[in-house]
């Protein structure tokens, strides 16, 4: 049984998809059909930078969309199985949506790009802060953000794998969480490089703004059943699939319980669908046994393909 998941944000970097787009038409079109949408050249953007501007959030979120949709496309046209499941990292849960047929491809390219553009503007440059825990559980890295939270928010943001928990929120409180984590026994506390806190509270400012924009963009039934990264379930209506992204940009990405539930429901391989090979090593710590792929390349991609085959 085969499942599919998305990187988000932090998977980007300048040329990323160049090899597969030297090879597979489907890459360029995507990347021609969101910067007719947006306005801008992206694929400019992506292949030459500068990366100051590509990692802008709302440049992005529609770039990774972009790389994933068309990493799929090109999964297609070369018969590669289509999976029982898909799940996407934060952002990529809209690259999943996509790919699932519950969201169509443009209207996912403006929104992303909103969602990205009321992120930043939700949050003054440099006063949020987002920092990786190793070696902690959940339980003492939330005890020590609570006792943190006298400098302002901070809590527990991704749930990203046993011992791998993202931490967001004001700053000054993440950089106290963070040595309270190292204190109470983290073996590395690692400042992330952005500027949004995605994931929490203080995001609920966009939430506000995202709600009213998502409000009248249509979704169909998943035609490949998506779980979602806010409560780990499957919805088809569209007003539980609205609800729960709004809901995803203050809440924890509970990515650790999504893989243990892909395992429960029978997965046994996985493909990260994307840029860069964030989610493999992931994947492989929250569930044993699992068989893992990745299609960062045309390399990759037919080891893969010949993966699954055999």
């Amino acid at each position: 049984m085969l499942a599919f998941v998305f990187p988000g944000q932090g998977a980007q970097s300048v040329g990323m998809v160049a090899a597969l787009a030297a090879e597979f038409p489907q890459v360029r079109a995507r990347y021609d059909e969101a910067s007719s949408v947006l306005g801008l050249d992206l694929w400019a953007l992506v292949d030459a930078g500068p990366a100051e501007q590509l990692n802008l959030t709302q440049h992005t979120q529609p770039a990774l969309l972009a790389a994933s949709v068309a990493t799929w496309d090109v999964w297609l046209a070369c018969g590669g199985p289509r999976p029982a499941l898909l799940a996407g990292h934060s952002f990529g849960e809209y690259s999943a949506l996509v790919c699932s047929g519950a969201l169509a491809y443009r209207d996912a390219v403006g929104l992303v790009a909103d969602r990205g553009r009321y992120m930043q503007e939700a949050v003054p440059p440099g006063t949020g802060g987002m920092a990786a825990v190793l070696g902690l559980e959940q339980p003492a890295l939330a005890a020590a953000c609570a006792a943190a939270g006298e400098l302002g928010v901070a809590q527990c943001a991704n749930l990203n794998a046993p011992g791998q928990i993202v931490i967001s929120g004001a700053a000054a409180a993440v950089t106290r969480a963070g040595e309270l984590a190292k204190e109470a026994g983290a073996k590395r506390v690692v400042p992330l490089a952005v500027s949004v806190p995605a994931h929490s509270a203080l995001m609920q400012p966009a939430a506000e703004r995202f709600a009213a924009r998502i409000a009248p963009i249509a979704f169909d039934v998943p035609r490949i059943p998506v779980l979602h990264n806010v409560d780990v379930a499957t919805h088809d209506a569209a007003h539980d699939i609205r609800a729960a992204l709004v809901a995803q940009l203050y809440s924890p990405v509970r990515w650790q319980e999504t893989i243990e539930a892909f395992a429960a429901r029978g997965v046994t391989q996985v493909v990260e669908c994307g840029p860069g090979k964030v989610l493999a090593p992931l994947v492989k710590r929250c569930a044993a046994g699992l068989d893992v792929h990745t299609l960062n390349g045309p390399a990759e991609l037919r080891a893969a393909l010949g993966g699954l085959e055999a």
